[in-house]
């Protein structure tokens, strides 16, 4: 976890008049079992539209997990999902996917020796008669950057293996905006990132948020949280043992919750616990 966080509460990013729409996901009761080991116990979540939620918790809190049940990739082995306050189920990835899910992992699941153009439509890409629409792809893949605010990009036909880290973050970005996600979720979108680099993805979070793109962002980093988010959301060893707008906590009321679960005096009173209403 990192410190050097002003220790006051701040209120929530600002995002345009209008932009922040309703629940986009509500997570009721969601339970997870690997064997013996309860990942998930009893997490009930919401994360709107239009708005930053940061998922945050000390290793092994459970965060990897929910997102992955969010995702498809883990079946959650109780409780529900709601996605637009109709009950949903996602079983697989391309359920996710269907609903308007994207999630970046870590890895970004890109590949290097490809252009960004053949990345953002890589497994879908359009044909004009028998042949790949160039063209079109090029246009496409134009549009979706510049509307993200990616300047920094020198060409998108250079290969992604010659990107800094920021701009292949902004690439698997765009990927996910070009399938029409209503909900990206990012994990640990700026670990190993250098200043410029963590400045540049944290403004295209910014940028999803104000599009009315919901954003569920894991990290580590409570500088970068702080900075970008509007709710909070803390794990604790499988628990949600907090949730709610960002000015309802501080750098010590947050570092707190992650390592113990309990509630702090640092925290504002209205912080929700696990399974209350926000």
């Amino acid at each position: 976890m990192t410190s050097g966080v002003d220790n006051g509460a701040r209120p929530a990013a600002g995002r345009a008049p209008g932009v922040s729409g309703g629940e986009l996901l509500r997570l009721h009761g969601i339970q997870k079992h690997f064997g013996p080991v309860r990942a998930l116990s009893d997490v009930t979540m919401s994360v709107p539209a239009g708005q930053v939620t940061a998922l945050v918790g000390d290793n092994g809190a459970g965060k990897s997990t929910l997102i992955k049940t969010i995702s498809g990739i883990h079946a959650a082995d109780g409780g529900d999902m709601e996605w637009l306050g109709e009950r949903a189920h996602i079983r697989t990835p391309r359920d996710a996917t269907n609903l308007g899910i994207a999630t970046v992992y870590q890895d970004l699941a890109l590949c290097d020796n490809l252009d960004i153009v053949a990345n953002m439509f890589l497994g879908r890409e359009p044909l004009a008669g028998l042949i790949l629409d160039e063209g079109g792809m090029e246009t496409q893949a134009k549009r979706t950057l510049t509307d993200l605010s990616v300047t920094t990009v020198r060409s998108i036909r250079q290969p992604v293996g010659s990107l800094s880290g920021g701009q292949r973050q902004a690439v698997a970005v765009a990927r996910a905006v070009m399938q029409n996600a209503k909900l990206v979720i990012m994990d640990e979108p700026t670990a190993a990132l250098g200043v410029s680099q963590t400045a540049m993805v944290l403004e295209l979070i910014e940028t999803l948020a104000a599009r009315g793109i919901g954003v569920l962002v894991i990290s580590h980093n409570l500088s970068d949280v702080f900075r970008v988010a509007d709710r909070l959301a803390v794990l604790y060893l499988g628990r949600l043992v907090a949730e709610g707008p960002i000015a309802d906590f501080d750098t010590q009321s947050a570092v707190e919750l992650m390592t113990t679960g309990g509630r702090t005096r640092g925290a504002a009173s209205g912080v929700s616990p696990a399974g209350s209403e926000a």
